[in-house]
């Protein structure tokens, strides 16, 4: 908005120069300024020939990272028996992300079809920690599965216990960060799958993010804006369907905004920046906080409302989602296969007091555990991006299996991570050069170009005055008047007037008479 108004500035300078006698060779080259620097600014559709932004949407230039922090209980014994878990935070463990576009294929409905893969790598330097450390942590196989075999006969259930301590499988497990994240063989897994098939819909290694890593998050068909600028972005349709089948209702099932990279030109504080989410398996919307500066680039920054992970008594809106828990976590077991994880904000945040009193260990608060995006609000462009979520693991103690032991029910937090990212390097400095540096040479610009506009009027003023003073002082009159002679012989002046005699005498009736004009005196 504010460079929309230097530029509309700009063009009534420019009009003003028009009107004060620019030569069209300055006229031509200060309007070639300004339609190149719109150009720049408006043209973000995805369009190979729209050069830089289809560019930064292809291969995005902005560095991820993805920070993993777990935690680790202490008290195991303890709290199997029924007191609360003590949390120690470990991390952050830092992988450098990498995001690359492949199948792209344009439509003719103004849509463009991709696959975005995915490449983790561990980033030793911005970590705290290596991969090889071992944690001590709820066995998340064991104990989901207790639950998934919760409502089977007594008697099954036995044999799952037994078939527990046959394969040595514990309520805790100590593992290397690598193994939880990436996966490690388990027996437990073959068993399942031979004995309770369908039980877990997997084989082979088990770990928390084993389908992250060189993979997809599905076929995206979003609009590509040639035909209405507003639109461009927004998502289409992904994996071929409109709407979701995984919630309650028809509003919670929609796929809304963008895929969460990019979003539409000239933003405002009242607009909204909704974007789906593959991982959270639902649509997410954030709202402007406030206005700043990213890398001296101006930005909004939006945050998530109290509201998103909201339950349907707190906010009706979210119903469709999770009406049986307590505000601050949502249920994603409809298309995580029936495994009970549930998301939330770091820590709980925002979310209710019984969360994180329910353990201890937990701090929350904004600055750490709040999620954010800073946006350059006339382009759509990402400048800053801080993506936080938590993973938590619904327990309790289940009849018949005993590694469940005491367990009270409550939902324990198991990781969060965030996914980050700033512009920097030479993508800011092009960034920087044709949005922030280029509108402030032609923010002065325009003053100076007024200022000299200003003057020149007053120079004009001044001339013209000036000449009208010369042209007052030279101005004569050719009156006649009949001056009359003295006894003596001389002419009488007439009070007050200033004349030029010419000496030219006639001698007629009545004495002689002097003809003279209005001008300077001289006697003779």
């Amino acid at each position: 908005q504010h460079y929309s108004k230097n530029y509309k500035f700009f063009f009534i300078t420019l009009s003003l120069f028009q009107r004060l006698g620019m030569s069209s060779r300055d006229e031509r080259y200060y309007t070639s300024v300004i339609c190149c620097c719109c150009s720049r600014v408006q043209k973000v559709q995805i369009d190979p020939s729209s050069g830089l932004a289809y560019t930064m949407w292809r291969d995005i230039p902005v560095p991820f990272y993805m920070s993993v922090y777990f935690f680790e209980v202490k008290n195991p014994t303890e709290f199997l028996s029924g007191e609360k878990a003590v949390l120690s935070q470990r991390g952050p463990y830092v992988y450098r992300e990498y995001r690359q576009k492949s199948n792209i294929t344009f439509h003719d409905n103004f849509t463009v079809s991709y696959r975005e893969y995915r490449q983790y790598h561990f980033s030793p330097e911005h970590s705290v920690g290596n991969e090889s450390d071992e944690l001590i942590l709820p066995n998340m196989l064991a104990l989901s599965a207790a639950l998934m075999v919760e409502h089977l006969p007594y008697a099954l259930k036995v044999i799952f216990s037994t078939a527990l301590k046959t394969f040595n499988e514990k309520s805790f497990i100590q593992k290397s960060v690598k193994e939880i994240l990436w996966g490690y063989d388990d027996p437990l897994v073959d068993f399942l799958n031979r004995v309770f098939p369908g039980i877990i819909p997997f084989k082979g290694k088990f770990g928390l993010f084993v389908d992250f890593n060189n993979s997809n998050t599905g076929l995206f068909t979003v609009n590509t804006g040639a035909d209405n600028i507003s639109k461009v972005h927004l998502v289409d349709n992904w994996n071929g369907v409109t709407e979701l089948s995984y919630w309650n209702t028809e509003q919670c099932n929609m796929i809304n905004g963008t895929a969460g990279e990019m979003w539409a030109p000239f933003l405002t504080p009242s607009d909204t920046l909704k974007f789906y989410t593959p991982d959270a398996c639902r649509t997410l919307e954030l709202v402007y906080q406030k206005s700043g500066w990213t890398s001296h680039i101006p930005s909004f920054r939006y945050v998530a409302p109290k509201t998103m992970f909201a339950n349907g008594s707190t906010y009706p809106p979210n119903e469709g989602f999770c009406p049986c828990r307590e505000s601050g976590v949502l249920n994603v077991s409809s298309c995580r296969h029936n495994s009970q994880v549930f998301v939330s904000h770091p820590h709980f945040y925002n979310g209710d007091p019984v969360l994180w009193q329910a353990v201890h260990g937990l701090t929350p608060n904004e600055r750490e555990h709040g999620l954010f995006i800073d946006i350059h609000p006339l382009t759509g462009i990402p400048l800053n991006v801080s993506i936080k979520l938590q993973l938590n693991l619904f327990l309790k103690s289940v009849q018949g299996i005993t590694e469940t032991g005491k367990i009270r029910p409550l939902l324990l937090p198991f990781l969060w991570f965030e996914e980050s990212g700033i512009i920097d390097g030479p993508a800011l400095d092009t960034f920087y050069n044709y949005l922030v540096l280029l509108p402030k040479i032609l923010e002065f610009l325009q003053y100076i170009l007024i200022a000299l506009g200003c003057l020149m009027v007053l120079l004009a003023l001044v001339i013209l005055h000036l000449r009208k003073r010369v042209r007052a002082s030279k101005t004569t009159t050719n009156d006649i008047y009949t001056v009359p002679f003295t006894s003596g012989g001389r002419p009488k002046a007439l009070d007050g007037q200033c004349f030029r005699l010419e000496l030219g005498v006639g001698i007629g009736e009545g004495g002689g008479q002097w003809g003279g004009k209005r001008g300077d005196q001289k006697h003779g």
